[in-house]
Order: structure tokens, then C-alpha cells, then sequence
């Protein structure tokens, strides 16, 4: 195959939480309260999940600054919450995030089949996330004990800026040696995360069910009647797609034959099209 194919895919870059594992993404969110409650802070969940994506130091600072936490704060500690305040929570967010994803480090259904095919067709694996280096080194072996090794990873805080930037999709092009990013894919439960590819120039493919809009476990999502579970479903999908995501599945299991219709597309001539 010429390296370089213009009309046929090349890679995959992955999310990892709420798109590989931890189902609702829901290791970052107790953290997140726990973290503010140490300072007598109150933060609800819808709250936390907002900036979901992006880097932990940006989310902690984004979290902080909202009016009725910001407002908390000031109460709290006579000043408006800045920047060396997100760096003291950050400090310890970073160890009760890991511990927390140790807990929900399990894959998505049908996320290593998935894979599994995309390796089949000679696609390389890339993968971003809003988690740190010290948080990853606690989840990536995880994941490689359980049978899943992507071809590199680019954390939040590796680069000088996060999502919504292309930075860190430009790192998986020079790291996996693929371009033009027509031929990627990111893939991500998050529309910060799709925006990171929509940048770059690839196509994006938003998860709705397993991930961070939909917020529920697994458990939970099953427990729910077919109508409540399309609901749902249409509001994450509504949300995904409103951040130009190209095509919304509910998990990465339905992702080869979305890959199918993309490579059809791009042998007609087609382009990924910033919405």
C-alpha cells in the first residue's frame, strides 16, 4: 500500500475516557467534587462534566472561574478564584483522579473488537486525552494488560496548548508518520475533543452513549426503558453534532462501518468539511 494514499484512510486517534474506557467517563467527576469540597466549596456534577476534554489544569481553572463557584470562593476566601489557586487544586487533583481511574478502567463493549478490526485493515491507532502524564501512567498499563496498546499518546499538558488546538492531533501525525490528515479520524465523546480534530483538518466522530453528554454508567444506561435511551441518545447526539462532529455513533463498537462510508467518501473526492 503507497504510505501516502490520498483516498484511503490511515489512522484512528482515540479519546480515551467515555470513548475506550470508563463508560460515562466517570472517573474524572467524583474527583472533581471531592477536590472542591476540600475547600469548602460545593459543585454539582453537571457543573464538573461542563469543560469535560480539555486539559485537567484548564478544567480545574474554567470550573473555578464559573460565576456561582467563582462566587463560593470569594465568599470563602475574600478573593476571585486565579491561577495560582488551580495550580495548588491541581496538585492534588492529579493523585485522586488516578486512584479514581484505577476504578473505572473498564473497556466499552465491543471497544477491543473494534480496534481489533481496525488493526486488521492496516490502520495505525493514535490517542489524545484531556488526562495528564502522572493519571496515564496509572490507566495506559491498564489498558495494555486488558489487551489494549495504542501506536502513541499525547496527554494534556505534553504540549503548549491542549484542545480545542490541533497541537496535540499534529503530534499523533508526526508520531504515527501519516498525513494528509484527510486520511485520520479522531474519535472522541467530548466537542472539545472533535473540535481538536476538526482543527487539524481530519473527520470527526462523535460517541454519544458511552461517554461524557450521556453521563451515566453502564449499569445505569441499561436500566433505562427504550424511550428514556433515545432521549438521550438524540440529546448528546444534538450536542456532539453541534460541535461538527461528521458522523455520531453510540460507541466505538459501531465505528468500522462509519470508517467504511469515509473511505468511500474520500474515494469520490471527498473532504472532511469544518461545519
Amino acid at each position: 500500500m503507497n504510505a501516502h494514499n490520498h483516498s484511503q484512510l490511515q489512522a484512528v486517534v482515540f479519546d480515551w475516557a467515555g470513548t475506550i474506557l470508563d463508560f460515562g467517563s466517570c472517573a474524572p467527576m467524583g474527583a472533581f467534587v471531592k477536590l472542591f469540597e476540600q475547600f469548602g466549596i460545593d459543585i454539582t456534577i453537571a457543573e464538573a462534566r461542563g469543560p469535560m476534554g480539555v486539559a485537567k489544569w484548564d478544567h480545574i481553572k474554567a470550573l473555578g472561574t464559573l460565576p456561582r463557584i467563582n462566587a463560593q470562593w470569594e465568599a470563602k476566601h475574600g478573593y476571585a478564584f486565579n491561577d495560582a489557586d488551580a495550580d495548588k487544586l491541581y496538585e492534588i487533583f492529579t493523585p485522586m483522579n488516578a486512584a479514581s481511574a484505577r476504578d473505572h478502567a473498564d473497556f466499552i463493549p465491543g471497544a477491543l473488537e473494534a480496534v481489533g478490526v481496525l488493526r486488521q485493515r492496516g490502520l495505525k491507532i493514535g490517542s489524545t486525552t484531556g488526562y495528564n502524564r502522572p493519571i496515564m501512567e496509572v490507566v495506559a498499563p491498564i489498558a495494555a494488560a486488558g489487551g489494549y496498546a495504542p501506536d502513541n499518546l499525547v496527554c494534556g499538558g505534553d504540549l503548549a496548548e491542549g484542545r480545542p488546538s490541533p497541537l496535540m492531533m499534529y503530534r499523533c501525525f508526526a508520531d504515527l508518520g501519516v498525513w494528509p490528515p484527510h486520511t485520520v479520524v479522531k474519535v472522541d465523546d467530548t466537542g472539545v475533543g472533535l473540535e481538536e480534530g476538526l482543527n487539524a483538518g481530519t473527520w470527526a466522530v462523535g460517541v454519544a452513549v458511552s461517554g461524557n453528554v450521556n453521563g451515566l454508567t453502564l449499569a445505569e444506561w441499561h436500566a433505562l426503558d427504550e424511550g428514556q435511551q433515545q432521549e438521550r441518545r438524540a440529546r448528546a447526539t444534538a450536542e456532539l453534532e453541534a460541535a461538527g462532529a461528521h458522523y455520531v455513533i453510540d460507541s466505538v463498537a459501531d465505528l468500522p462501518q462509519v470508517l467504511e462510508d469515509i473511505e468511500r467518501r474520500l474515494q469520490r473526492g471527498e473532504r472532511p468539511v469544518v461545519a
